[in-house]
C-alpha cells in the first residue's frame, strides 16, 4: 500500500493523496490546497465499524469530534459536538449538509453504506460559507454515484449478527440480599419480607430476562456511467433487535442518482429515502428487573409465570410476564417515519471557467408514534393508548455562480457566489384516550375508547422558520505555496427579532507550503510542510420560531367541571431586540508528511469565543411572570489542540502490510460572562470561569465513623446524625474549640469537577498478509466525571433503605466501617442524605470498539465465476474496557446511555442540567459478534 496523508483524521490514503480533493462546500478542493480545518473520512473507514447510525462509525475516528451515546436503544441518535460546547441554551448540533443541501432529518435516516466519504468542517474559516448554521461545525455527506463511461456494476454488502449483554446491572444476589435485609431491619426498618420471598431463594431476574438480540444488514447497488452520464441505484434492509424483549429497529431505505452531461449543460438528481420502524422505544421493564426481590421466586408451583409479584408492601407485574405481552398486542409502542430527501441540480457553462448551477432541495419526513397499554400491563389503573403524529417539510433553492480559473500556470483563481433561501414547516399533534374495548383495538381508534379522551393544548405544535442568505469566496494560490482564502456570507433569519435578523460572517485563511520552496527540495525526508492560519466569524440562530414574541401557557383548573377545563398565563415574556449569538475562531494548523508518506499527520490549535449568548433567563416571581425570557447575555470560550498521525509501518514486505493511526484531542471551555454581571447561576450549574458542564453538588469524602477523627458527627449534621452517614466537606469556620460555627448546609455545596475530559481520542491498525487482515479500532477518554444515575439515589435503585434490592455497593455496618458507601436507612428516609454524591466516578476508560479478521479472495480465482472481488469477515464489537473506575466497580461499560432527569424518581442535590448525558438503567451495552459478506460482479 502506498504512502498516505490526511487532513485531521486518521484513514488510509493513496500515494496521490495530495492531488485528491475534499468537499469544502458548495465546492471542492485538493487536499495540498486547503487552508481551513477539514477533516475527511472515506466510505470504507465508515463501515469497519458495523451500525445502523453512521454517528456510531464516526466515534473516535476524528479528532475534535466527540460522538456520545444518548442512548443504548435501537434507532437512537448520537451526540454530536465538534470543538466542544459553546452556547448555554440553544443548539449545539452541527448542519448536517447531504449531496449539498441542508438536511433536515436524523442520522439514522442514512444508510451508512450509501455514504461515499464525509468531509466535517471545524473552524469558523472552513463553516463561515455556510453562516449561522455553521456555528456548531458542519458534517458534508457524499453518497455513492456512479461514473461516467463506467460499465455497470452490482455489489452487495451484507452481514448478520448476535447481542449478547456487555455486563449485568451490579444488583444484589439472594444472599447478598439476604444480609442486606436484616442489616435494614437491624436499623429499625418499618418493613419485612413478603410471603413470596423465600430465604434461600436466588433468582436473577436479569438472566431470565435479557435475551440475545440479532442484528441483519442487506444492501445491494447498481452503478455505472454512459457517455458523459452516470447512474447509481442501489436498497438496503437493516434489521435490529436488542437483548430488551420487544425493542427492534427496522429501516427499508432506496437511494438513486442520475447524471447527465450535454453539451454546455449536466443535469442530475440524487434521492435518499427511508422507511423505518422502531418498536417499544421508551418502554422499558427494567425497573422491575432490577429492584425486584432475587429471594421471589417468578413461578407458581405448577410452573406458570406468577401476573403480580410482591415484595414488602408493593405489588409489581411480573417483568418476566411482559415478555409476551408485544407478540400477544396488549403492550405496543410503535413508532414509523417515513422520509425523503432529494436533490435537484443543473449546471451550464457560461463561458470559459465560468458556470451556473442551480440546487434544490425538496425533503419530506413523516413520523406517526402509536403506544397502547393494556390491564394486564400495570397492577391497578384502566388501559390506556396514545397516538402523535409529526410532519417536517422542508424545500431549499441554492443559485451558485463559479469561477475558476489559471494563469501562466502558477496563479490559481476559485470563487464563488450564492443566493439562497430554504423553509422549514413543522406540524406536530397528540391525543390520548383511556379505556379502549378490546387489545386487539390498540391505538388504531380512539374514538371507540370509553373512558377520559386527552388534547392536550401544550402537546400540540406548529411551527414554520426561513432563511435567506448571499454568499460570495474567494481563492488564491500562487504556485502552489502561498493560498488565502476569504469569505463573507449574509444570513436573514426569520426567528430573530425584527431589525436584528440578519447578520453578516466574515472569514479568511491563509496556508504556505513550505516545502514547495526551493531552499526545502533538498530535504528528501520532508514530503510536505504545510502551515495555515485562518480567523472567521459564525453565528447561532438556533432559537425555537416565535421565541422573540413572548407565550403563553395553560394551567388547569383544580375546582368546576370535571371536563379538564383550563386558562392562560404568561410564561415567556417578548424580546424585541433579541438578536445572533455570534463566535469568532483564530486556528493554527500544520500538516505534515514525512520519510516518503510514512508518517504524516496534522497539528492544530484553536480559540473560539462566543458573544451575545442566547441565553432562556429565569424570572423572579414579582416579575408577575411564571416563566422566563430570551435574551443576548454572557460569553463563553473554546481551546484546544488536535493531532492526527498515520503510521505506515510496513508496505508489501514479503506480503505484509502494517498501518497504524492515532488522533488526540483535548478541549476546554469555560464560561467568560452571565448575565448582569454575576458570577453564579447555582440552578442551571454556570459559574464564571468554570467550564459549561459541571457537577455542583457537595464533595463527599467518606463515611461517618464511630471515632471519627474529624470528631462528634452531630456538631456537623445536627443532633439526628449519626455514624454511618455520608460524610461531605464542611467549607465554613470554626470555633476556637475546633467544632464547627454552623451545621452543613447548601452553601457547602462546590463545583467538584466537569463531565468533560481532560483529553480523548482513538486509534486504529490494521495489520495484512497477502489475503489476510486484522483490524482494531478503539477509543480512550481521560478525566473528567461520569454521572451514574444507578448508583443515585434519585433512580431508586441504591436507596440502601432494604425495600428493594439494590446495587450492591460496598456499604457501611458496624462491622464493615467503609469509606466508600454509606450505612443502611442512616438518616434521610428514603433517600440517603447526600445521596447524589454516590453517583460519580472518574470517567476515564479505554476501549476496543472493534476486532475484525478479513479475507479478500483472489482475483483470479473470483474472475472464473464472474466476480470482481469478494471479502468475508468476521468482527467482534465491545470486546472489552480497560482503565475504567467505572467498569472496575461494576463491570459496566462506561459509555453514557441516557440524559440526565431519564429513569429518575426523585430530584437530587446535585444541580445536573437535562443536557449532560449519563448511565442510567436503559437498554444494557451489548457485546456484538457479527459475520459479513462484500462482493461484486
Amino acid at each position: 500500500m502506498g504512502a498516505r496523508t490526511i487532513i485531521n483524521v486518521t484513514m488510509v490514503e493513496e500515494a496521490s493523496a495530495l492531488d485528491e480533493v475534499v468537499v469544502i462546500g458548495y465546492g471542492t478542493q485538493r487536499k495540498e490546497a486547503v487552508t481551513g480545518s477539514v477533516a475527511s473520512i472515506g466510505g470504507r473507514e465508515l463501515t469497519e465499524i458495523q451500525s445502523g447510525n453512521v454517528s456510531q462509525a464516526l466515534q473516535g475516528r476524528v479528532a475534535g469530534v466527540e460522538m456520545s451515546q444518548t442512548s443504548t436503544r435501537p434507532g437512537s441518535e448520537m451526540q454530536i459536538r465538534i470543538r466542544g460546547t459553546r452556547s448555554l441554551n440553544a443548539s449545539n448540533d452541527p448542519l448536517v449538509v447531504l449531496d449539498g443541501i441542508p438536511f433536515m432529518g436524523n442520522m439514522s435516516d442514512i444508510n451508512p453504506n450509501d455514504i461515499k466519504s464525509i468531509d466535517i468542517l471545524k473552524d469558523a474559516s472552513a463553516t463561515a460559507i455556510y453562516g449561522s448554521r455553521g456555528a456548531n461545525g458542519v458534517i458534508l455527506v457524499t453518497t455513492n454515484k456512479g461514473q461516467a463511461g463506467a460499465s455497470a456494476k452490482i455489489s452487495y454488502n451484507g452481514y448478520v449478527g448476535v447481542k449478547n449483554v456487555f455486563a449485568k446491572y451490579p444488583m444484589m444476589n439472594g444472599s447478598e440480599f439476604e444480609k442486606y435485609r436484616q442489616e435494614s431491619l437491624n436499623n429499625g426498618a418499618s418493613w419485612s419480607y413478603s410471603a413470596e420471598e423465600i430465604p434461600g431463594t436466588n433468582t436473577d431476574w436479569q438472566d431470565l430476562f435479557f435475551q440475545t438480540g440479532v442484528v441483519n444488514s442487506h444492501d445491494a447497488a447498481l452503478a455505472g456511467g454512459m457517455e458523459k452520464g452516470s447512474y447509481s441505484f442501489g436498497a438496503g434492509y437493516y434489521n435490529e433487535t436488542t437483548v430488551v424483549p420487544g425493542q427492534k429497529f427496522t429501516r427499508l431505505s432506496v437511494r438513486g442518482s442520475l447524471e447527465k452531461e450535454i453539451s454546455r449543460f449536466k443535469i442530475g438528481y440524487t434521492t435518499q429515502n427511508a422507511y423505518g420502524i422502531v418498536e417499544n422505544e421508551t418502554n422499558n421493564p427494567l425497573y422491575g428487573v432490577l429492584t425486584l426481590s432475587p429471594l421471589i421466586n417468578p413461578y407458581n408451583a405448577d410452573g406458570a409465570l406468577k401476573h403480580i409479584v410482591t415484595m414488602g408492601t408493593d405489588d409489581y407485574v411480573n417483568p418476566l410476564e411482559m415478555k409476551g405481552l408485544s407478540d400477544r398486542g396488549e403492550q405496543v409502542q410503535t413508532r414509523k417515519s417515513f422520509s425523503s430527501y432529494n436533490t435537484l441540480y443543473g449546471e451550464v457553462k457560461l463561458y470559459d471557467g465560468l458556470k451556473y448551477r442551480i440546487n434544490v432541495g425538496l425533503n419530506y419526513r413523516k413520523s406517526d408514534y402509536g403506544d397502547y397499554n393494556s390491564l394486564n400491563t400495570m397492577v391497578t389503573g384502566r388501559s390506556k393508548a396514545t397516538v402523535e403524529s409529526n410532519l417536517t417539510t422542508n424545500w431549499a433553492t441554492e443559485h451558485l455562480l463559479y469561477y475558476d480559473k489559471t494563469f501562466a500556470n502558477k496563479h490559481i483563481i476559485n470563487a464563488v457566489a450564492m443566493y439562497s433561501a430554504e423553509q422549514t414547516t413543522y406540524n406536530k399533534s397528540k391525543m390520548s384516550a383511556e379505556d379502549v374495548p378490546a387489545d386487539y383495538q390498540q391505538y388504531f381508534n380512539l374514538g371507540l375508547a370509553t373512558g377520559i379522551k386527552t388534547i392536550n393544548p401544550a402537546d400540540q405544535d406548529y411551527w414554520q422558520r426561513g432563511l435567506s442568505s448571499l454568499m460570495a469566496r474567494v481563492s488564491y494560490n500562487y504556485d502552489g505555496r502561498y493560498m488565502l482564502s476569504a469569505t463573507v456570507r449574509h444570513d436573514e433569519s426569520s426567528v430573530l427579532a425584527k431589525g436584528h435578523q440578519g447578520h453578516t460572517y466574515p472569514a479568511v485563511s491563509a496556508g504556505w507550503n513550505i516545502k514547495n520552496e526551493s531552499f526545502m527540495k533538498d530535504l528528501a525526508l520532508i514530503n510536505q510542510l504545510k502551515f495555515r492560519i485562518g480567523y472567521g466569524e459564525t453565528s447561532n440562530q438556533a432559537v425555537n420560531p416565535y421565541a422573540t414574541r413572548g407565550g403563553l401557557g395553560i394551567k388547569y383548573y383544580n375546582f368546576g367541571p370535571a371536563d379538564n377545563q383550563f386558562g392562560y398565563y404568561v410564561n415567556t415574556l417578548p424580546n424585541n431586540s433579541l438578536g445572533w449569538e455570534y463566535s469568532t475562531t483564530w486556528n493554527y494548523g500544520l500538516d505534515f508528511r514525512l520519510l516518503n508518506g510514512r508518517l504524516s499527520g496534522t497539528l492544530e490549535y484553536y480559540v473560539q469565543n462566543t458573544n451575545d449568548i442566547l441565553l432562556q433567563l429565569s424570572l423572579p416571581p414579582t416579575a408577575g411572570v411564571d416563566g422566563s425570557y430570551w435574551s443576548n447575555i454572557g460569553k463563553t470560550q473554546n481551546k484546544g489542540v488536535e493531532l492526527a498521525l498515520n503510521f505506515d509501518i510496513l508496505q508489501d514486505v514479503n506480503g505484509w502490510n502494517w498501518d497504524v493511526g492515532f488522533n488526540f484531542y483535548s478541549n476546554s471551555n469555560k464560561i467568560v460572562e452571565l448575565a448582569s454581571g454575576v458570577d453564579r447561576d447555582e440552578n442551571n450549574g454556570w459559574f464564571v470561569g468554570k467550564p459549561i458542564d459541571v457537577i455542583f453538588d457537595y464533595k463527599k469524602i467518606g463515611v461517618w465513623q464511630t471515632n471519627d477523627p474529624m470528631g462528634d458527627v452531630t456538631k456537623y449534621e445536627g443532633s439526628t446524625a449519626m455514624p454511618g452517614m455520608i460524610k461531605v466537606e464542611y467549607t465554613g469556620e470554626y470555633n476556637a474549640d475546633g467544632t464547627p460555627t454552623r451545621v452543613i448546609g447548601g452553601q457547602d455545596r462546590q463545583v467538584l469537577g466537569t463531565v468533560e475530559p481532560n483529553f480523548q481520542g482513538g486509534f486504529n491498525t490494521r495489520v495484512g498478509y497477502k489475503g489476510f487482515d486484522l483490524t482494531l479500532i478503539g477509543v480512550f477518554k481521560s478525566g473528567g466525571m461520569l454521572v451514574s444515575s444507578i448508583h443515585a439515589p434519585s433512580s431508586y435503585l441504591n436507596l440502601l433503605t432494604g425495600r428493594r434490592n439494590n446495587v450492591n455497593v460496598n456499604y457501611w455496618t458496624q462491622t464493615n466501617p467503609t469509606n466508600d458507601y454509606p450505612g443502611i436507612n442512616k438518616v434521610g428516609g428514603d433517600v440517603p442524605k447526600y445521596g447524589s454524591t454516590m453517583a460519580y466516578f472518574d470517567a476515564s476508560y479505554l476501549k476496543i470498539r472493534a476486532i475484525t479478521l478479513g479475507y479478500n479472495f483472489e482475483s483470479k480465482l473470483l474472475s472464473k465465476i464472474g466476480i470482481s472481488n469478494a471479502r468475508i469477515y468476521a468482527t467482534v464489537q465491545n470486546p472489552f474496557v480497560l482503565f475504567s473506575p467505572f467498569n472496575k466497580e461494576t463491570g459496566m461499560d462506561p459509555e453514557t446511555n441516557s440524559p440526565a432527569r431519564e429513569n429518575q424518581a426523585v430530584e437530587s442535590n446535585s444541580t445536573q442540567p437535562s443536557r449532560q448525558l449519563t448511565v442510567a438503567y436503559n437498554t444494557p451495552a451489548t457485546r456484538n459478534w457479527i459475520f459479513g459478506l462484500n462482493f461484486s460482479f
